[in-house]
């Protein structure tokens, strides 16, 4: 795996926290070779037009915050964000939460929304799964598990253990997703969890946006040991 000094480095800078903040997982993922959306982390009112204009609306804003994990429960997350004085707004809100460290702005992806995990088994190691993800993840539970490292006829059985796989092979007319950056994807990610076996409880990609063009982890969440 590449880059492996550098992913070491951001995990020990992360250990006072507990967790690795989203930008700098995906610094991880994006130096390991997973795909990630352009982005940038705004620390004052100017740094977010500047990034939001760089990037192009409509852009996602995210909280960056060392006193929150789960993003969603202070509704720290506006996606579609199509204006300067929409994302100025956003900004001034998430600045009140707990722990600010900055907004985290990023472009819009689309796709099948999977989700890839990794936990450190106690008995068995790390373990990857991967799943029909988004927002509906809890309610589906549609998932494949297995041991890591993952080879890519290790990914195709997961796959076909998803209830849900016709969302990636055009389903009622949409374009396929592409299975072989999926693939890919997947047995980087094994590669990652390996090599950080010693650091990591948990690893979260919700989503992991899949199209005919590839796969970009949307968001990302690492929690360590």
């Amino acid at each position: 795996m590449r880059n492996k000094k550098r992913i070491e480095e951001i995990l020990h800078k992360s250990k006072e926290n507990g967790w690795v903040l989203e930008p700098d997982a995906k610094k991880i993922f994006s130096l390991a070779g997973i795909a990630v959306p352009k982005y940038n982390v705004a620390h004052t009112l100017d740094e977010t037009v500047s990034i939001a204009n760089k990037i192009g609306f409509p852009v996602v804003a995210k909280i960056v915050s060392t006193e929150i994990i789960h993003k969603t429960e202070y509704d720290g997350v506006a996606v579609g964000i199509a204006s300067q004085d929409e994302l100025e707004t956003i900004f001034e809100r998430f600045q009140a939460l707990p722990g600010f460290a900055g907004m985290l702005i990023e472009e819009m992806v689309k796709g099948v929304e999977l989700i890839v995990g990794a936990k450190n088994d106690t008995q068995f190691g790390p373990v990857v799964l991967l799943g029909i993800g988004g927002t509906g993840v809890e309610i589906y539970q549609d998932s494949s598990i297995r041991m890591a490292p993952l080879a890519h006829n290790d990914v195709s059985a997961m796959l076909d253990e998803l209830k849900g796989k016709k969302l990636l092979y055009g389903y009622r007319g949409k374009p396929a997703a592409d299975i072989g950056a999926l693939a890919r994807t997947l047995v980087i990610f094994s590669k990652i969890i390996m090599h950080i076996e010693n650091s990591f409880e948990s690893i979260d990609i919700n989503p992991l946006f899949c199209n005919e063009g590839g796969c970009i982890a949307a968001d990302a969440r690492i929690i360590l040991k």
